[in-house]
């Protein structure tokens, strides 16, 4: 018994260990299923490396031997995280596909969402020959200097751009601004205008549905062709579309329009000096013309009176008509009421049996300019 005794000693302490360490576990997982709730628990998470999302809406445009680079920057990163520093924004370009992409710039800052921007100065080597296509690339990098990748492509023509326009004037008449500017020696290439409106009118807080839209603070007008004036040298447009009141710049650059690779691309001219134009009403409406002049008689001379009537002036900027009289070769006198007459007729009740009587019309603008009088037409009225 002795020997048995023992063996039961030494069998125990294990066996008790081992329910203890069984207990703990069980314990243990419990404790987790606690705290993680009845879910798996989620597996780490990798740092994130802030990269910031590529650019996508990069576009270029060449002025002369200027290129100019609009894009507009991320406000996330890969991992969809909000981007709160700013971004250092890298620009290259490539000559040809599949080429290295070559530094155009150094590092710039700019702040998530907002507007990127790029201009440089195109190498004396890019700026001659024939034309050619450039692409150009931002890269985005995070503070580790890593970038997700290149944006999209955008593409301008290299080369030799046309020769600058010279000699651009302005004069204002009544149809439009008259533009002139010296033609080119070279083939002929189609003609920028660019209007920009130096006085737009502020915004109102309410418009109604028929109320105008806004004048265009930037506008590009083209010619395509080279209209020169008779009797006189250079080229000549007529932009049509200004607004009386106004105060317009104008620019001018010779535009190339070159395909490439089954893409049509334009290559510009430097813009013109600027010229100016305020844009004055002081212009009237045609001068009336068809006046006609009739006497009617009433009984015992009561009710004598002259009917004029005249072709009406078809001007847009039309107010009214003003009516002269005179007799004889006296001074002439209005007639008419102080305000522009609006329909293209008149009724004469202050006339003297047999007086004869010389009438003309004018014309008069929104603005108050006044047309010569018309040809003059007479009338006698009867005596009783």
């Amino acid at each position: 018994m002795s020997s048995l005794h023992k063996m039961h000693n030494a069998v125990l302490p294990a066996t008790y260990a081992a329910g203890l360490a069984a207990a703990g576990l069980i314990a243990a997982m419990a404790a987790g299923l606690i705290l993680t709730g009845c879910g798996t628990p989620a597996a780490p998470q990798p740092p994130s490396l802030k990269l910031p999302v590529p650019v996508a809406d990069l576009a270029a445009s060449r002025t002369g031997n200027q290129v100019t680079l609009t894009w507009t920057m991320p406000k996330k990163s890969t991992d969809k995280l909000l981007l709160k520093d700013s971004v250092a924004a890298y620009v290259c370009r490539k000559e040809t596909i599949g080429g290295n992409c070559v530094a155009a710039g150094g590092e710039v800052q700019f702040a998530p969402g907002a507007v990127g921007s790029f201009t440089e100065t195109l190498p004396a080597a890019l700026a001659a020959g024939a034309p050619r296509p450039l692409s150009y690339f931002v890269e985005l990098r995070n503070h580790n200097g890593r970038s997700a990748g290149l944006s999209n492509s955008a593409v301008v023509l290299g080369g030799e751009a046309p020769a600058p326009i010279a000699g651009l004037s302005a004069e204002l008449r009544k149809a439009g601004v008259v533009l002139r500017w010296e033609p080119s020696q070279t083939a002929t290439q189609e003609i920028r205008l660019r209007r920009k409106l130096l006085n737009p009118p502020q915004a109102k807080s309410q418009q109604g549905l028929l109320a105008p839209q806004p004048e265009p603070v930037e506008q590009n007008l083209l010619v395509d062709t080279c209209a020169p004036e008779a009797g006189k040298g250079g080229c000549r447009a007529l932009d049509s579309s200004i607004h009386f009141g106004q105060v317009y710049e104008y620019r001018a650059q010779r535009v190339a329009r070159i395909t490439v690779e089954n893409k049509t691309l334009e290559l510009a001219s430097e813009l013109s000096s600027p010229v100016r134009v305020e844009a004055r009403d002081i212009f009237p409406p045609a001068v009336p013309t068809g006046l006609a002049a009739v006497a009617t008689t009433g009984d015992n001379g009561a009710g004598n009176a002259i009917d004029l009537s005249w072709q009406p002036v078809t001007d847009t900027d039309l107010a009214g008509y003003a009516v002269y009289r005179r007799e004889g070769d006296g001074v002439w006198q209005r007639i008419s009421p102080a305000g522009p007459l609006v329909p293209p007729a008149f009724h004469d009740s202050q006339v003297q049996p047999g007086h004869n009587y010389r009438y003309a019309v004018s014309s008069i603008s929104q603005g108050g300019n006044e047309s010569a009088r018309s040809a003059e037409t007479d009338e006698s009225v009867p005596n009783p």
